[in-house]
């Protein structure tokens, strides 16, 4: 079993807001971008990039119908799950079913492409068998979020589109200070796809 743990990458959402915003009916995971490296790539391609490449086992979960959400998981290394997802517990808990076996999860979200690979690793650092580690910035908590291997059950408990965050109230939560405002920095309307730093 590898030390490091299982990503699970998040790309189930519809994407609403961001929709709207344009008025037309694109993806957002697939709108070009540019990363904090220069290049141009969509927005999940970005997330999918930054991924430190230690984090070999990678699961993606995704709707059907969207076949280029689905290629990219696969030419990164990713198994893909295919679900009519109602919301993010749901989407989650299948995740981390395909992968239980697993030494943790990192959690991370399909429309955050400007997370530095280091805070990854660092947030992946933080992570012990019992704890929750969850990166910090200023007074905002954000992703990505490590869980060890005793929240598998939790995890895989969730349903429709309550999240993860339920479990800090009783989980052991470490959390680590960064100075990277990607971790906190999501793509919900299209002037997000312009990085600044704050």
């Amino acid at each position: 079993m590898s030390p490091w743990p299982c990503a699970i990458i998040l790309a189930a959402g519809q994407g609403s807001r961001y929709r709207q915003a344009l008025a037309d009916d694109q993806d957002k995971l697939l709108a070009p971008c540019v990363g904090r490296d220069g290049v141009e790539r969509p927005v999940l391609e970005q997330v999918l990039v930054n991924l430190p490449a230690e984090v070999v086992r990678r699961v993606l979960v995704t709707t059907p119908g969207r076949p280029r959400v689905a290629e990219l998981g696969w030419a990164y290394g990713c198994q893909v799950l295919l679900l009519d997802s109602p919301g993010m517990g749901h989407s989650l808990a299948a995740a981390v079913a395909a992968s239980a076996d697993a030494n943790g999860w990192v959690v991370l979200l399909g429309d955050m492409p400007f997370i530095l690979p280091a805070s990854i690793r660092r947030v992946i650092a933080g992570l012990t068998e019992e704890c929750i580690s969850v990166p910090r910035l200023g007074g905002e908590l954000g992703h990505p979020v490590g869980f060890g291997r005793g929240y598998g059950a939790a995890l895989q408990g969730l349903s429709g589109d309550r999240g993860a965050r339920c479990l800090f109230a009783a989980g052991k939560v470490v959390e680590v200070p960064l100075n990277d405002p990607g971790v906190v920095w999501d793509v919900d309307l299209p002037a997000a796809l312009v990085f600044r730093e704050r």
